[in-house]
């Protein structure tokens, strides 16, 4: 696939771009409750490379590994919720590196 350099891509480039026909994409569009395009003035779907990135994903799960819409929605949640699972636990790690960092200064000014 291109190396997507753009803001935003109409429906055809998307549609395109991943080889699926616009009738598709507007199915996943409803299906899929976290892909969620813009519309320009003109009530155009616009996408987003995080739109295109969850698009791959939707079709890398239903096409390429056989999920089915609830099974690929499924995924897409867990993988969402241990991301963000993840996000927490690498928060607090640095939150306990800072303190110890903040300890090892505090006992190199006393020494």
């Amino acid at each position: 696939m291109e190396e997507l350099t753009k803001r935003y891509y109409g429906i055809r480039e998307v549609a395109d771009m991943l080889g699926v026909n616009i009738s598709k994409l507007r199915f996943y569009e409803k299906e899929f409750p976290t892909l969620k395009p813009k519309k320009n003035r003109a009530g155009d779907r616009i996408y987003t490379k995080e739109d295109i990135a969850q698009l791959q994903d939707i079709l890398k799960l239903r096409e390429g590994k056989g999920f089915t819409i609830d099974g690929a929605r499924q995924q897409l949640k867990e993988r969402t919720s241990r991301q963000n699972e993840m996000k927490q636990v690498i928060g607090r790690l640095k939150e306990i590196r800072n303190f110890f960092a903040d300890f090892r200064d505090s006992l190199d000014k006393e020494g």
